[in-house]
This record gives structure tokens, sequence and C-alpha cells, in this order.
């Protein structure tokens, strides 16, 4: 893929789910982050690992699986495209009864899933994606974005502490299945657009 132009779409959740999932989401866990917490305030330093593994999210819970767990019907998902090949995606939820990382909250938006396929990563779209969920979570009138990451995902930390993102939580204990993983919630408070 060249100098192709990308543009991010809203497509409906029902018909492109499938679709969304044939972009991989699979990475190579090399790294992890130590998470410290001192004063309020943790640090993350990269620790490299004896035996490189792949992490597939998609293997664990595949997109095409959600609707079994959620109502998806406020649900968003946003396509990145350059031409018509899809190369990533972003899922967002907003209201949906039984998520927990919504808190019962009108006003939050949780960034479920985002995918860029690996041979464009690094290029601009993962931030375009973000952007994105960022219009789309206020124009539905939410303050603030929470996504989930775990220390595994060096990659997905590093980005969204380039997308303004803080650490809202660390949870030691969040997967009793993966003991050594540590669950991270990242949050990003949303300007509201002036009129």
């Amino acid at each position: 893929m060249g100098r192709e132009r990308i543009q991010i779409v809203e497509e409906p959740i029902s018909a492109s789910l499938a679709e969304y999932a044939r972009v991989p989401i699979a990475f190579m866990v090399e790294k992890v982050l130590d998470v410290r917490e001192a004063e309020g305030s943790p640090t993350l330093s990269e620790r490299r690992i004896a035996v490189p593994y792949v992490k597939d999210f998609d293997r664990d819970e595949h997109p095409t699986n959600w609707s079994a767990r959620f109502d998806l019907s406020k649900w968003g998902l946003l396509a990145a495209l350059a031409g018509e090949q899809r190369v990533g995606g972003a899922i967002i939820a907003v209201d949906t009864p039984g998520l927990a990382m919504l808190d019962r909250r009108t006003d939050l938006a949780v960034l479920w899933d985002i995918r860029v396929l690996s041979g464009v990563r690094r290029k601009g779209i993962g931030s375009a994606l973000f952007r994105e969920v960022e219009r789309w979570a206020r124009a539905r009138s939410c303050r603030e974005v929470r996504v989930e990451t775990q220390n595994t995902n060096v990659t997905a930390c590093r980005f969204y502490q380039r997308q303004g993102c803080a650490i809202e939580a660390i949870n030691r204990r969040a997967y009793l299945e993966m003991p050594e993983e540590i669950q991270l919630l990242w949050h990003k408070r949303l300007e509201q657009e002036l009129c």
C-alpha cells in the first residue's frame, strides 16, 4: 500500500462486524510494562521477556460473539479504508447494560476495540481512528473515553499515552486465567465542542 488516503467511515455494526474482524488484532509480546505506583502517579517501565509469544484477543473472544454478551444497538463501528481495502477500525460502546467498564454512566464511551493491519501500523491510522472515536463520543454527549489494556501490550499503552490518555486504574488481579497480566484502565476527558 502506497500513500493512499485513509478514509474513516461509520458503518452499521450489525452488518459490518464480521468484515471488521477480518483485520487481525494479534501482536507479538516481546516486552511488558512493569507498573509501579508511587505518590499517586504510576510509572511504566519496559522490560524484555525471555520467551516472546503471540497474543491474539480474537482467539479468546471473537468480535462476532460480542452480541451474545451485549446489546450492540448503541455501539459504533468505525472503519479505516484505503480505497476499497479495510486497513483498520474501532468499536465504541456507550450506554450498555451489563458493560461494567461504563459504570452505568451515560456520559462515558468505552473504546472497546481498535485494530490496524500489521503492514500499515505506525502510519497514523490508529491516531486518525482515535480522533474519530473522540468525535463520535462527543456527538453522543460523552465527557470521557475509557479504554482497557494490559501491561503485555506495550505498543497500545504507548499509543494511548500519545493520544493524551492517562491511567485511571490499575488492577493486578483482573485476569484470573492470566495472573501475570496487569489490567490498565486509561481515560481521556473530552473537551466539548462549542457550537
